[in-house]
């Protein structure tokens, strides 16, 4: 069976935007690739979102998708939510390159990603570990500032 694909085009009131594509083997881990151009220099958080909704623009995309109701965290935690995927991080140039692996966004299934969406944030996640009142929902990460909805990709 050919590797399901998946496809994300981020906007944002801002001049972020970027494209961030997904492909999972059979039950593997998705394989998360992309570019993010327009962000400030630094870290800024990058989550999967519950909802695919942006009739709001990026406030409508609800909060991180969370199927096992847990509290935030970092990728690398045993308890965070699935859509908790740390942080991006923009060079000077203001791009940030995504590439990562991970078991708890699968393309298929009833906890599939399809659907749903990607938001960036302006400001760093504290991964759930910075005291803030909001550490432990969404990382203290900030505005949203650019976010796409995740749909299937023909398999090429």
């Amino acid at each position: 069976m050919a590797p399901l694909k998946a496809v994300c085009v981020l906007t944002g009131p801002s001049d972020v935007a970027g494209v961030i594509s997904f492909c999972q083997d059979s039950d593997g881990p998705t394989t998360v690739e992309g570019e993010i151009k327009g962000l400030n220099p630094g870290k800024h958080g990058f989550h999967i979102h519950a909802l695919g909704d942006t009739t709001n623009g990026c406030m409508s995309t609800g909060p991180h998708f969370n199927p096992k109701n847990l509290e935030h965290g970092a990728p690398e935690d045993e308890i965070r939510h699935a859509g908790d995927l740390g942080n991006v991080i923009a060079g000077d140039d203001g791009v940030a390159k995504v590439s990562l692996k991970d078991c708890n966004i699968p393309l298929t299934g009833c906890d599939s990603i399809i659907g749903r969406a990607v938001v960036v944030h302006g400001d760093p996640d504290d991964l759930g570990k910075g005291g803030h009142e909001l550490s432990k929902s969404t990382g203290n990460a900030g505005a949203r500032i650019a976010c796409g909805i995740i749909g299937l990709r023909a398999s090429s």
